[in-house]
C-alpha cells in the first residue's frame, strides 16, 4: 500500500463519497481492498472540512467502520468562500488549527504504510476550505514528505459563477498546486455537466443538462478516477495483491515534464458488445480543439485505460485506438511515446460494462488558467473584495506571486509544440 487519500472541503468529501462507494462495491475480496486499507481494515483516508455536515453524511453513506474516527477532522465554522481564511485558518484558541490536526492524522497514516508513495487530494478550486486549506496542506505535505508524490484532483467552478471570490480563490490555489503538486487532474464543472448529461441526451430527453444533479456529476467524476486509479493486473504482484502504484505510474506516464502538470480526463462506457474505436470517438467528440485565441491544442502525453471483459478485443489491435487518440489530442512530435495504454478485464461498478478512460496532458487546461488570470486581474486592479483577503492574513505578495506563476504556466503551454 502506498497512497494516503485526503479529502478536503465540501466538494472533496462529496467526490470522496462517490469514490469510496465505487471502491467498496467493486471489492469482493480482501485483496481488492488492500491498496486502500491499513492492516487493521480501516481506509487510508483523511477527511477534513471546516463544518461537520458533509463529513458526517459521508461516514453514514460508506460501510460502517471503514473510516478511522480520528481521521474525520471537522471544524465548527465555514471559511466563507475565502482562500485566505481557509489558508490561514481561525485565529483563536477555541478551535485547534485544522491544518495541524490533518497533518498529524496524515503522518500516522503514512507510518502505517509498508511504503509511502504519496498523497492523493480531492478538493475544489473555488471554496474557502477546498481552495485555501488544500493549498496550505499541499505545501505542508511537500515540506513533510519531500520525496512523496502529490496528485491533486481539482474541480473548477462553473464559468457562470458560484461565488464572487471564485476567481481569486482559483488563481491562488492553482499557483500553489503548480509549485507543490506533481500532477493535477483538473475537472471543469461545465464540462462534467455536459458529459454527465450525455446519456440523457441520447435518450432524446429535453433539457438534459437541467436534469443532472450534483451527485450525478460527482458520480461521473468518481468513475473517471476509478478508471485511472483502481487496481490493474499489470501492477499486481505474483500473488495477485495490488500495491496501489496506479497514481504514481499515472504521473510518470502523463507528466513527462515538470512544468506541465494539468491533466484533462474523460471517459466513455458501454454495456454488451464493445467497439473500442467507437468509445475513443465518444471521448474525443467534446474535446476542446482550439485555445481562446484560435491556436490548436496539443498534448505532451496521452494514457488510455480500457476496462471490461472484452479487453482481448482491445489488445488485438491497440494501435487503432492509440492512433485515433494521438490524432485527436494532437500529440507533440518530440515525444516518441506520447500515447500508451493500460488494460484490465475487470469491469467497474456494473458487471459486463466496458469503459475507456483517457488522461491527457492537454493544453486546453491553459484556457481555464487564462480565464481565471484575466478575471482575477481585472478584479485585483479594481481593488474588488481585497479587504476580505487582507483581513485574514493575505498579502499583496501572495497575489503578485500567483499572477506570475500562472502567467509562467501559460507561457510554457503556448510553446508546447516547439
Amino acid at each position: 500500500m502506498s497512497a494516503v487519500w485526503l479529502q478536503i472541503g465540501q466538494c472533496g468529501n462529496q467526490i470522496g463519497q462517490e469514490w469510496w462507494q465505487i471502491v467498496t462495491s467493486t471489492s469482493n475480496r480482501e485483496a481488492d481492498l488492500y491498496p486502500f486499507c491499513s492492516q487493521d481494515g480501516h481506509l487510508s483516508a483523511v477527511c477534513v472540512d471546516s463544518e461537520p455536515k458533509v463529513v458526517r453524511k459521508l461516514q453514514k453513506q460508506i460501510k460502517r467502520g471503514l473510516f478511522r474516527e480520528s481521521n474525520l477532522i471537522m471544524g465548527k465554522q465555514g471559511r466563507g468562500s475565502n482562500w485566505a481564511y481557509g489558508y490561514h485558518g481561525v485565529r483563536s484558541e477555541s478551535e485547534q488549527n485544522l491544518c495541524s490536526r490533518t497533518m498529524e492524522s496524515l503522518r500516522k497514516e503514512a507510518e502505517k504504510r509498508d511504503f509511502y508513495g504519496g498523497t492523493v487530494l480531492f478538493h475544489s478550486l473555488s471554496g474557502g476550505t477546498g481552495a485555501g486549506l488544500s493549498s496550505r496542506l499541499c505545501e505542508a505535505i511537500r515540506e513533510e514528505f519531500p520525496l512523496g508524490h502529490i496528485l491533486s484532483v481539482s474541480v473548477a467552478p462553473h464559468q457562470a459563477g458560484e461565488s464572487p471570490l471564485q476567481h481569486y480563490n482559483a488563481l491562488l490555489c492553482l499557483s500553489w498546486l503548480q509549485r507543490y503538486a506533481d500532477g493535477v487532474l483538473l475537472f471543469h464543472n461545465d464540462e462534467v455537466l455536459k458529459r454527465a448529461a450525455a446519456p440523457l441526451a441520447r435518450k432524446d430527453t429535453p433539457e438534459a443538462s437541467c436534469q443532472v444533479s450534483f451527485p450525478s456529476m460527482n458520480a461521473y467524476l468518481a468513475s473517471c478516477l476509478a478508471g485511472l486509479l483502481c487496481p490493474l493486473k499489470i501492477f499486481t504482484s505474483q500473488s495477485g495483491v495490488s500495491m496501489g502504484m496506479e497514481p504514481w505510474e499515472l504521473l510518470r506516464t502523463v507528466c513527462p515534464m515538470p512544468a506541465f502538470k494539468f491533466l484533462h480526463t474523460a471517459q466513455a462506457s458501454t454495456r454488451g458488445t464493445v467497439f473500442w474505436d467507437s468509445l475513443a470517438s465518444s471521448v474525443l467528440q467534446p474535446l476542446p480543439r482550439q485555445s481562446l485565441d484560435g491556436t490548436p491544442h496539443q498534448s505532451t502525453a496521452v494514457l488510455a485505460v480500457a476496462r471490461g471483459p472484452r479487453e482481448d478485443a482491445f489488445l488485438a489491435n491497440p494501435s487503432l485506438v492509440l492512433r485515433k487518440l494521438r490524432q485527436g489530442y494532437r500529440c507533440v512530435s518530440w515525444n516518441p511515446f506520447a500515447a500508451t495504454y493500460w488494460t484490465d478485464a475487470a469491469s467497474l461498478v456494473t458487471p459486463g460494462r466496458h469503459s475507456l478512460t483517457v488522461c491527457a496532458n492537454h493544453s486546453s487546461s491553459a484556457d481555464l488558467l487564462q480565464r481565471v488570470e484575466q478575471r482575477a486581474r481585472a478584479m485585483y486592479e479594481s481593488n474588488a473584495f481585497l479587504h476580505w483577503y487582507w483581513r485574514h492574513g493575505c498579502e499583496e505578495g501572495d497575489f503578485e506571486q500567483a499572477f506570475e506563476t500562472v502567467r509562467s504556466v501559460l507561457e510554457d503551454y503556448s510553446h508546447l509544440g516547439e
